[in-house]
C-alpha cells in the first residue's frame, strides 16, 4: 500500500502519515544495533514511504544522529528530518534553552547529520529558567538563516505552546500518546488543534507492550530502560495484561494483530496526527505500516477506548517523571535579561 501523506502546522510541512522513531538503535533499549543493519532498514522504511525520521542530539548521545546522517546519504530529498535539542548530556543532565545553547546545538546536530538544513527542530524540553520567547525567538533567527525549516515543541503545556506560537509558528508538538497515556488529550490536544499545530505522538504502541503484552519483558536486555517502568514491572504488569488480552480479542476480531490495533487507533485521531514508532527489526516495521490499512468505525474506536479505561492502566509513564512533565511553565519574558 502507498503510505498516506499528511501536512503538519499552520505552514504545511508534508510528512508521511507514520513516522520512524529511530532512538532505540542506538539508545534506551540495551547495546546500539549494528550500523549496517539499522541504515538498512531506515533506508527500506524511506523506500517503502515511511519518510519522516525523527532522532534527537540527546540519542546515544549524539550517536543516533551520525547513523541518520548515514542512512540519509544518497535519499536526503526524500526524507523529512526531524532532530531536537534541549537535554544537556555534558556532564551531569539537565535542561538548557538560552540562546547560546540553542544555536550551538543545531550547529552541531547539523554536522553530525551532514546536512544543510534540518526540517523539523523541536526543543526536546522545556528549560523553566528561560523565557519561551526567547528560545524561541532564536530558533526563529535559525529559520531565517535556512539552518532550520520548522519549529517543534517536545511536552510542552498549553500555555508555552500559546506564547511560543505567538513568536513563531510552531509546526508540530511531540508528545506521548497512546492507549494508556491519555492526558494530553485535555489540554493539549485541543490547544494544538485551536492553533493548526500537528501532533506527533511518540511511543504510541506504549513502549512495545502493545504488540507483546507481559511477555515483552522476556525479551528486554540488561540496559533496556523499560526494565525499570512502573506498568511492566510487579502486580502491574499483570494488570495491565488483562487489558492486552482484551485488545487481542477485539484485533482478532478485526483481522490485525494487537500492536496494529493499538496503532491504528493513534492513526486514526485525525489528519493532523503522524505517530513515529520505533523498531530496530524489520519485521516490526513492516507489521507497523499494516497499521495504516487497519480501518476502525466510530463504533470501534469507543469499544477500544472502554476496554482500556473500564479494565484500567496501573503504573505511572516512568520511574523518574522528572524529564516528562508537560506542565512546566517558563518566566515571563519581561523577566529576561540577557548576559
Amino acid at each position: 500500500m502507498a503510505v498516506p501523506r499528511i501536512k503538519l502546522g499552520p505552514e504545511g510541512f508534508e510528512v508521511s502519515a507514520q513516522g520512524l522513531g529511530c532512538m532505540g538503535m542506538s539508545a534506551g533499549y540495551g547495546p546500539p544495533k549494528p550500523d549496517d543493519e539499522m541504515i538498512a532498514l531506515i533506508r527500506h522504511a524511506v523506500s517503502k514511504g515511511i519518510t519522516f525520521l525523527d532522532t534527537s542530539d540527546v540519542y546515544g548521545p549524539r550517536t543516533n544522529e551520525i547513523l541518520v546522517g548515514k542512512a540519509l546519504k544518497g535519499i536526503r530529498e526524500k526524507v523529512q528530518l526531524a532532530t531536537k535539542f534541549g537535554i544537556s548530556a555534558d556532564g551531569k543532565r539537565g535542561i538548557r534553552g538560552d540562546p547560546d545553547y540553542v544555536r550551538a546545538a543545531c550547529e552541531a546536530s547539523l554536522k553530525r547529520l551532514d546536512v544543510d538544513c534540518i526540517d523539523l527542530y523541536y526543543q526536546h524540553r522545556i528549560d523553566a529558567r528561560i523565557p519561551i520567547e526567547v528560545t524561541i525567538g532564536e530558533l526563529k533567527k535559525l529559520v531565517e538563516e535556512g539552518k532550520i525549516k520548522y519549529i517543534g515543541l517536545s511536552e510542552a503545556s498549553a500555555s508555552t505552546i500559546r506564547r511560543a506560537h505567538a513568536v513563531h509558528p510552531i509546526t508540530a508538538i511531540q508528545t506521548e500518546w497512546s492507549l494508556w497515556t491519555r492526558e494530553v488529550e485535555k489540554e493539549i490536544i485541543p490547544t494544538c488543534r485551536e492553533l493548526g499545530i500537528g501532533i506527533v505522538p511518540y511511543s504510541p504502541l506504549g513502549q512495545g507492550f502493545f504488540s507483546s503484552g507481559a511477555k515483552i519483558v522476556e525479551s528486554l536486555g540488561e540496559n533496556d530502560y523499560r526494565k525499570n517502568m512502573p506498568r511492566l514491572t510487579g502486580d502491574n504488569l499483570q494488570r495491565n495484561e488483562d487489558t492486552f488480552e482484551k485488545l487481542c480479542a477485539i484485533a482478532a476480531s478485526k483481522g490485525c494483530t494487537p500492536g496494529q490495533l493499538a496503532l491504528a487507533w493513534v492513526q486514526h485521531q485525525g489528519n493532523d496526527v503522524a505517530p513515529i514508532p520505533g523498531t530496530t527489526k524489520v519485521k516490526n516495521l513492516e507489521e507497523n505500516i499494516g497499521a495504516l490499512s487497519v480501518k476502525l468505525t466510530a463504533e470501534d474506536i469507543k469499544n477500544i477506548e472502554t476496554t482500556v479505561s473500564s479494565s484500567g492502566v496501573f503504573g505511572d509513564r516512568y520511574a523518574d517523571m522528572s524529564f516528562t512533565t508537560i506542565n512546566i511553565e517558563t518566566p515571563p519574558l519581561s523577566s529576561w535579561k540577557e548576559v
